[in-house]
């Protein structure tokens, strides 16, 4: 079991993911830093012909966007958000700062300014992940933030070493579904790729496979992929070990087992051509072949 459990954040980590480095302190959208061209790269461009100097046209640089200072953020009037049905959680956030979200931006287009109160409800959301989503809005981050060079998240005295019930996965695939809705990319991704951070078994992962299949879009090859190349890679083990919720789990979102399934035969046809293009030796070629099934 030890070993499965190692194998469960390795195996998520295999699947394409998106590193992103995150700051800790602003407003979120200025402090995410995506991989890409060095500090001080220029882009490259083809010299034209020389015009003559009375043609040639003086381009200006564009004015740059200013940015708002995070002072008239918390100068903006404040919104209470109603979160939950029955036992509603009563939060509250500067408008300037949730109007960067889509959704949000266009909620607060139809308060009055007058000077009354600002109330949006939310009945459907989680509060817990609602508070992760603030967090964000007002730093960039939400806890546990990730180790900075290193595929871990700080620790977290309420969150197990290993994630057997599968609470700690869906604490972050929560926060990565309520981004999709609120139309926060960069959460998206921040969320995304605290799921791979995290050890957890068998049941753990069946947990967060059956969220995230009820609660993510058919196409979203970004968190359903994962998942199916976790098991594709790993099921004849994982299986044994929940048997019955993997079962339940086909049953009960078909395409989750045809994913599974698909990579199974995807991986099967790569094995298959690698051993055309490289033939083991003579006399050795059905001991190599127990012996790739077994290490699986």
């Amino acid at each position: 079991m030890a070993d499965n459990d190692t194998e469960s954040m390795s195996a998520r980590d295999d699947a394409s993911t998106v590193e992103i480095e995150i700051g800790t302190t602003g407003a979120a959208g200025g402090d995410v830093e995506m991989e890409g061209a060095a500090a001080g790269d220029e882009t490259p461009y083809e010299k034209g012909p020389v015009e003559d100097a009375e043609t040639s046209v003086i381009q200006e640089d564009p004015v740059a966007e200013t940015r708002p200072s995070f002072i008239e953020y918390l100068s903006s009037p404040v919104v209470t958000l109603l979160v939950g049905q029955d036992a509603q959680t009563v939060l509250t956030a500067h408008q300037a700062l949730l109007s960067k979200s889509p959704y949000f931006a266009q909620v607060c287009q139809a308060f009055i300014e007058d000077g009354s109160a600002r109330s949006i409800e939310l009945p459907e959301e989680d509060y817990n992940a609602m508070g992760s989503f603030l967090e964000f809005l007002y730093t960039g981050e939400y806890f546990p933030r990730k180790v900075p060079g290193q595929r871990v998240l700080e620790h977290d005295p309420s969150a197990p070493g290993i994630d057997d019930s599968g609470d700690h996965l869906l604490r972050h695939a929560r926060i990565y579904t309520l981004a999709e809705k609120f139309g926060m990319e960069l959460l998206k991704k921040l969320a995304s790729s605290k799921i791979h951070c995290i050890n957890s078994t068998a049941r753990g992962e069946l947990v967060y496979a059956r969220y995230v299949y009820a609660n993510t879009a058919p196409d979203d090859a970004a968190v359903r992929a994962p998942i199916a190349s976790f098991w594709a890679a790993r099921s004849h083990a994982l299986r044994a070990e929940a048997e019955v919720e993997f079962k339940s789990l086909c049953l009960e979102h078909p395409q989750f087992g045809y994913d599974v399934l698909t990579r199974v035969l995807d991986d099967k046809l790569k094995r298959e051509r690698n051993e055309k293009m490289h033939p083991a030796t003579s006399g050795s070629g059905r001991k190599r072949s127990r012996l790739s099934q077994s290490s699986h």
